[in-house]
């Protein structure tokens, strides 16, 4: 199966799992899965959360920001990927004061 973002609708979000601002997002889900292609703005961050039967692995495309994995602080940016494993919290954030957006793709997958 072929997923063409370039084509797909994009959503915004607001106050994704509670986080501030909103997620800008083109959405592919199966009922099990899913594969997101997100955007978040300066200031904009997705709520903490628990991936309690499943996992999310996300990779940015562009621009910088910090997760938060189970309490700590990391630095993600362009090239990188973060694995939040079932069982486990994350949040991903951009900072108030960033120079562009961040840019990601993501998948969650059941386990």
């Amino acid at each position: 199966m072929i997923l063409d973002f370039n084509t797909m609708k994009e959503e915004d979000l607001e106050h994704f799992k509670g986080g501030e601002k909103y997620l800008r997002a083109q959405m592919f889900f199966d009922g099990t899965n899913r594969i997101l292609h997100g955007t978040l703005i300066p200031g904009a961050t997705i709520g903490l959360h628990k991936h309690e039967e499943d996992c999310e692995i996300i990779f940015v495309l562009s621009g910088e920001g910090c997760v938060i994995e189970d309490g700590e602080p990391k630095k993600i940016s362009a090239g990188m990927c973060q694995y939040c494993e079932k069982g486990h919290t994350h949040t991903l954030q951009n900072a108030q004061d960033a120079k562009e957006d961040l840019v990601f793709y993501a998948v969650v997958a059941k386990q």
